[in-house]
């Protein structure tokens, strides 16, 4: 946020305020808390003055007794109104966050895959977790108690001026000083609140990215240069945190001093008051209780107010992820109600960037029960074929027919329910093989996942692992080799019975042994299914029924094996041999 934005927008606390509408009775309480308990504490020092004056000064012990009685039952009754007060407004706060973390997550789901390319997913988990849980500050200690301390404050002012006024006036020559240090004390808090949430997103998306290739850190012996680049991160997350502390330390001796100088300005106006008696004993005394009760709120009200800023500043990085609309992942209304088995690309023009165009004027025809491989160097656009089917990205012309309906009036949610897919690089949940592969189905039971294993072939090498089907997968798959990973991602293709499998480059980095038992998994996973195949490994395209090389996102040759091998001057043609004649480099290039 801006720190030249304006410091307090009514309509952001209005919206933080209605997440609390949920819940009603929660909300009641709280205000009707807020009426009652406010001006109950001020009464006390009321109570001990009427006392000294019409009991303790007239000797009267009976009446002493039932005043003390008095004054111990409101203590009761104040102390019980606090602790529902206190456990509401908490319990009240971790409703809201609840919900609206549940909110941020789901909004999260939604969002294009474009989103998570130019946004740290350190920011994503520090909106998501940090910033709602300070969001929890504004109800627990932000709007509903600087409410409170307000109304406690008039009632204060009020008995005072009734009980005198002088004193009162008195008391109040020393507000002016009280009122700057606040507000000095709130902006210096807000600035340095604000660095400190900006350099939490920095170090949060730091470590993320940083845990997440541990490997490449050691791999490239980069831990020295990484530690130093975390360490200036944490430093200035230190000094804005220090700022704070230091705003802290200096604001609070000044209220002291500032209690103090209106403390002895009021003894000795009272004092001087008692002697002519226009002043009471019980007033003398009791004034000093009704200066800390009318300072400590206004001492506490500059934290509380900064509080409820700093609930506002993380609200407002909140509401903006859940307000962004442009980023929601497009929807359509059609479903395919039949099998998925035919797909038509149609002048298809894409790119990642809106500048530089990834595929242009893609036309290709999938058939039913018919396989399309794609081959092409690094950065031809095989890949994207992909994404742009999935509807993971959006295309920018052109158009592709699923079934005869355009891929853009599809839900697609529906759509890629007909679809498997097994990538190169298998992610993994923490959690077990059985979880992994059904993911989260609860429609798929522990037989179905069975049953496709040994479809493929492939539940023999499960059995063999601790546990079976119920061994626990570190995070991302790290307790399993590459080809593991492979084998169980192929299951979960299978046990979805999609309507068209894809593999992109799903066998490129295995060995030969794992390439085995894979190859094999693939045939029956091929079998009778349409199916598209982006690899570079000739053993898993040569079958294809059709064939196209890419080059620089447009499509060089087309056609299957045979025909593309009789082009003399092919480009597949010298892939093909060129790595017929690298044994010991089986990849095309």
């Amino acid at each position: 946020m801006s720190e030249k934005k304006k410091s307090f927008d009514s309509q952001v606390l209005w919206r933080i305020l209605k997440l609390g509408f949920p819940y009603p009775v929660l909300y009641g309480v709280c205000l009707v808390l807020v009426l009652v308990m406010s001006p109950l504490g001020s009464f006390r020092p009321l109570l001990i003055q009427r006392m000294i004056d019409q009991h303790v000064m007239t000797n009267d012990g009976p009446g002493m007794l039932r005043m003390t009685l008095l004054i111990f039952a409101l203590l009761i009754v104040e102390v019980f109104l606090k602790y529902v007060f206190n456990y509401s407004t908490s319990r009240l706060a971790q409703n809201v966050v609840k919900d609206l973390r549940n909110r941020v997550f789901q909004k999260i789901l939604s969002l294009k895959l474009q989103y998570f390319d130019k946004t740290p997913i350190g920011n994503l988990n520090t909106r998501t977790i940090s910033d709602i849980e300070t969001i929890n500050s504004v109800f627990s200690q932000g709007a509903i108690t600087i409410l409170a301390d307000l109304i406690s404050i008039i009632a204060v002012l009020v008995i005072m001026f009734t009980n005198s006024y002088r004193l009162t006036l008195i008391c109040l020559l020393t507000m002016p000083l009280m009122i700057f240090s606040t507000y000095v004390f709130k902006e210096k808090v807000k600035e340095s609140f604000q660095r400190v949430r900006t350099q939490i997103a920095n170090m949060n998306a730091y470590l993320q990215e940083r845990i997440s290739g541990m490997k490449i850190v050691h791999l490239f012996n980069a831990q020295t240069q990484e530690w130093d680049n975390f360490a200036k991160i944490n430093k200035s997350y230190n000094k804005a945190n220090i700022d704070s502390i230091l705003y802290y330390s200096i604001f609070f001796p000044v209220v002291e001093i500032i209690s103090a100088m209106t403390l002895g300005l009021m003894v000795w106006w009272g004092a001087r008051g008692v002697v002519d008696e226009s002043i009471s004993v019980g007033a003398l005394i009791a004034f000093p209780e009704f200066v800390a009760m009318l300072f400590r709120p206004m001492r506490m009200l500059a934290d509380k107010f900064n509080s409820l800023q700093m609930g506002m500043v993380a609200s407002e990085r909140v509401f903006a992820l859940l307000d962004d609309q442009d980023d929601n992942e497009p929807q359509g209304a059609k479903t395919i109600t039949d099998t998925l088995d035919h797909i038509e690309f149609q002048n298809v023009e894409f790119s990642y960037n809106d500048q530089n165009k990834v595929l242009k004027g893609i036309n290709l025809e999938l058939k039913p029960n018919t396989s399309l491989a794609i081959v092409g160097s690094t950065g031809s656009g095989k890949s994207s074929i992909i994404n742009v089917l999935m509807r993971f990205y959006p295309i920018q012309a052109g158009d592709i027919l699923c079934n005869g309906i355009s891929i853009n009036e599809l839900d697609p949610h529906d759509l890629r329910s007909k679809f498997s897919l097994v990538l190169q690089d298998v992610f993994l949940f923490s959690g077990s093989i059985f979880e992994n592969i059904r993911m989260m189905d609860s429609r798929i039971t522990l037989s179905d996942v069975q049953r496709s294993a040994k479809d493929l072939g492939l539940h023999e090498f499960i059995e063999t692992l601790p546990n079976g089907y119920h061994f626990e997968v570190m995070e991302r798959g790290n307790n399993l080799s590459m080809g593991q990973r492979q084998f169980i991602a192929f299951i979960r293709a299978m046990v979805f019975m999609p309507d068209i499998l894809i593999l992109d480059e799903a066998t490129s980095s295995i060995d030969n042994e794992s390439e085995q038992a894979i190859q094999k998994a693939i045939e029956k996973l091929l079998d009778n299914r349409t199916s598209i195949i982006i690899a570079h490994r000739l053993s898993t395209i040569r079958r294809a029924d059709q064939i196209i090389v890419l080059q620089d996102g447009e499509i060089l040759e087309q056609g299957s094996h045979d025909e593309l091998m009789a082009m003399e001057l092919g480009h597949y043609r010298e892939m093909i041999e060129k790595q017929s004649s690298d044994a010991l480099n089986p990849i095309l290039l």
